[in-house]
């Protein structure tokens, strides 16, 4: 069995075709979705989704590129009080992303500031994500204590030095369709220190469909072309990498149901 450990399948894109696009994965043996949440307005989408089945779970959280008016960041409290639905097991999508010329860095550390306490409140990890702030990143994680809610930096495409880092503050490493770009050679390198027991896989579905459906709309049964590729970069047999990224995705999101 394997986990797509992070997808957007409540996305539009998957709006006219999500009973055939789960039934692909599952018939793929992608034997857990987790349905990442990226903005507080579209959390009953997420929910719904994830309520289709047991084997879906959903994440509660706010993205940090999504625009938001002062009055609409999410609050710690609200956050906790959405991360209570049993279908939750995880506080994210979060964390700092300072691509863009008009990103607002102070408002994007307060509000991944609030999704850290929260996930440390509710014992639930964070699901991070990072992009030309991995510094940034890392020195939030470390003085808010996000070691104590755990998590995963999710589709990493940084280098070695900020999986080090997050990996001494006990997180997961996880890896998308980016691992089998042919300009990822940095990132192979990665994925090949990693320990075993920290690695997770993704789609991120929309986005990032891995080499041979680079170009075209990703899906949660794509996740196996990133996995046989992983497989491969560790020298392991392709059903061992399954099982151990099956077991690391339960030993991190404990509340997921098996």
């Amino acid at each position: 069995m394997l986990v797509d450990s992070h997808c957007h399948v409540d996305f539009p894109d998957f709006h006219e075709d999500l009973s055939e696009v789960l039934e692909r994965a599952f018939a793929a043996d992608v034997g857990h979705l987790l349905c990442v949440c990226v903005n507080l307005a579209d959390f009953h989408r997420v929910l719904a989704v994830a309520n289709r089945s047991s084997q879906i779970s959903a994440s509660v959280g706010v993205h940090p590129n999504t625009q938001l008016e002062a009055k609409d960041e999410p609050s710690q409290e609200q956050l906790e009080i959405l991360a209570s639905d049993p279908k939750v097991v995880a506080i994210g999508e979060t964390g700092l992303d300072f691509y863009r010329d008009d990103c607002d860095a102070h408002v994007q550390k307060e509000r991944f500031l609030r999704h850290i306490r929260a996930a440390r409140q509710t014992n639930k990890p964070l699901i991070i994500h990072t992009r030309h702030a991995a510094e940034e990143t890392l020195e939030l994680m470390q003085s808010e204590q996000a070691s104590q809610a755990g998590g995963v930096m999710h589709c990493f495409a940084e280098d070695w030095t900020t999986a080090k880092g997050a990996l001494d503050l006990g997180f997961y490493i996880s890896f998308s369709g980016i691992v089998t770009f042919k300009n990822a050679q940095e990132l192979r390198e990665v994925a090949r220190k990693v320990p075993l027991d920290r690695i997770l896989v993704e789609t991120d579905a929309p986005y990032l469909a891995p080499v041979p459906f680079r170009g075209k709309r990703n899906e949660p049964a794509f996740v196996k072309h990133t996995a046989e590729y992983l497989a491969d970069l560790r020298g392991l047999e392709f059903p061992e990498l399954a099982a151990l990224t099956t077991e690391n995705f339960f030993r991190l999101f404990s509340s997921a149901e098996r």
